[in-house]
């Protein structure tokens, strides 16, 4: 691949990533724009673009099924109800509020993606917050820190982890035992931290409960099928992969995506060009121009350079390049979302093993079933902590983050950069410091 090119795809992703972190231009703009700039300097042609966003169709579809399922349910008031329901539960304590929402999306992302949890969870935030009193920017910040953090529990909470996991053929049960409990450092890094990240929200008290006002459930009929269908997603989540035919989250997103179509469109609730009008089609564009921007990338050779910085820099010390590559990932994951990094990093760091002689070329081959050798695994567990936590730093850090910002101006309201900076950089450092530590006590000195 020819020089000017690389550099083209490197100066386009950083001149993107610039244009983010000012704001100068909507981040969505300023991906489709740079996505556009690599297909008319012929880095790329059209259909190799289009050929990188299929390449990472399970996303795409599973943030658009949850998205429309969320939004074909609205007309019921389900979520103005268990906001409210929230609020009473918490007393209309702020501290007893930020709790709430660590309590309620810990365990969900156990066994959900991240980004589908937020999906789930964040229209219930505008109406807490607008009920306390408070602003409700902060508490979906909390909630993205909380899903990002919560996507460590297991192997298939985070998009990034199950990438990870699957490249190095990791079992559910071996991640469990392995890597879950630095999933509770984390979440227990943002609870020691939460009265000085939101010290105004943790003062907060309502001081008459009895003023709130009292949403009532409408269409219930509806809402009792509707419940069936989320059941029926989320079941289908969790085991699909082990059926006999596997079914994918993207598949049982897209299904239920369609079943709440048809329940909104046969009840009438709601028009269906309503609701697809209300589907975040920002979001979603802002990812498709993303991979083709990391694409660009893979195809000019910057990323498969960058093996070779590694294994001239670390050698074949693997307790330094754990750790090194900890810091370095989380802190490229800050700026590049985890998704499409991680699919950039595993080949990656495969052939650096191999550069180094610690591993056979064999687990080059797209189609290695194996077993990486053991001294070698916690370069890649520390890769996943690092893509995962390092999703906090900044807004475009991680899916579930561009989710957030996305709910939040359908709801009126934007998440400035440089405000979620203020809250995700602190996080994100202790949160790397703190699965540093436990990387290195628990595969190291144990």
């Amino acid at each position: 691949m020819e020089d000017w090119q690389a550099i083209v795809a490197a100066a386009t992703f950083m001149g993107v990533i610039v244009f983010v972190m000012t704001e100068w231009i909507h981040m969505t703009i300023a991906a489709f724009l740079g996505a556009m700039l690599l297909v008319f300097t012929s880095v790329m042609t059209l259909t190799e673009a289009i050929g990188y966003i299929g390449r990472s169709y399970p996303t795409l579809a599973l943030f658009f099924g949850v998205m429309v399922l969320v939004r074909a349910f609205e007309p019921t008031g389900i979520f103005e109800y268990l906001a409210t329901q929230m609020v009473v539960l918490a007393r209309g304590q702020g501290k007893r509020l930020l709790l709430g929402i660590v309590a309620i999306t810990t365990p969900i992302c156990a066994v959900l993606p991240n980004a589908t949890t937020v999906m789930l969870l964040a229209p219930l935030i505008p109406t807490m917050a607008l009920e306390v009193g408070v602003d409700f920017v902060p508490l979906l910040i909390l909630m993205v820190f909380v899903a990002n953090s919560a996507g460590l529990l297991t192997l298939v909470g985070d998009p990034a982890t199950f990438i990870v996991g699957d490249a190095i053929n990791i079992s559910f049960t071996d991640y469990l035992m392995r890597l879950s409990f630095g999933g509770v450092v984390a979440i227990a890094t943002i609870l020691v931290m939460l009265p000085f990240l939101f010290p105004q929200i943790w003062r907060t008290q309502l001081s008459n409960l009895d003023q709130l006002p009292h949403p009532q459930i409408n269409h219930p009929r509806v809402l009792g099928l509707g419940a069936v269908i989320v059941a029926l997603m989320l079941l289908f989540f969790t085991i699909g992969d082990y059926l006999p035919v596997p079914v994918s989250p993207a598949a049982s997103a897209l299904m239920g995506a369609a079943l709440a179509l048809l329940l909104a469109h046969h009840s009438k609730i709601d028009h269906i060009n309503h609701i697809l009008r209300d589907v975040d089609w920002s979001t979603l564009l802002f990812f498709m121009c993303i991979f083709v921007l990391i694409g660009g990338l893979e195809k000019t050779g910057v990323i498969g350079g960058l093996s070779g910085i590694l294994a001239v820099l670390l050698g074949q010390n693997i307790l330094l390049g754990s750790v090194v590559l900890l810091f370095v990932i989380g802190l490229a994951s800050s700026v590049v979302p985890n998704i499409p990094l991680v699919v950039a990093m595993v080949p990656l760091l495969k052939q650096y093993l191999v550069s180094v002689e610690l591993a056979d070329a064999a687990i080059l081959s797209p189609t290695f079933d194996g077993n990486l050798p053991e001294t070698t695994l916690p370069l890649f567990y520390a890769m996943m902590f690092g893509a995962t936590l390092g999703g906090n730093g900044t807004l475009v850090g991680a899916s579930s983050n561009i989710v957030a910002a996305g709910i939040a101006e359908l709801h009126g309201r934007r998440i400035p950069f440089k405000r979620f900076l203020t809250y995700g950089l602190p996080v994100m450092i202790m949160q790397l410091i703190t699965a540093a530590i436990y990387v290195v006590g628990r595969f190291f000195l144990l």
